[in-house]
């Protein structure tokens, strides 16, 4: 994966945790055909550039804190 492909990657991430539509981490690591753990390390990428990205353990969603 390229370093554009994996912008691209993580920018789609970030639309679907806006979207409150990121809830398996297994489904969008099959979708982008790579790891879970590659999955999380995106996520703490987008934490590192200031995104305030939790994990919800009611809803079993992630979500954007304002």
């Amino acid at each position: 994966m390229t370093y554009h492909e994996r912008k691209e990657k993580e920018k789609h991430l970030l639309y679907l945790i806006e979207q409150k539509r990121l809830c398996s981490l297994e489904k969008v690591a099959n979708d982008y055909e790579c790891s879970i753990r590659t999955i999380k390390r995106m996520l703490e990428n987008l934490r590192n550039e200031g995104k305030t990205i939790v994990y919800c353990r009611k809803s079993n969603k992630y979500l954007l804190e304002k």
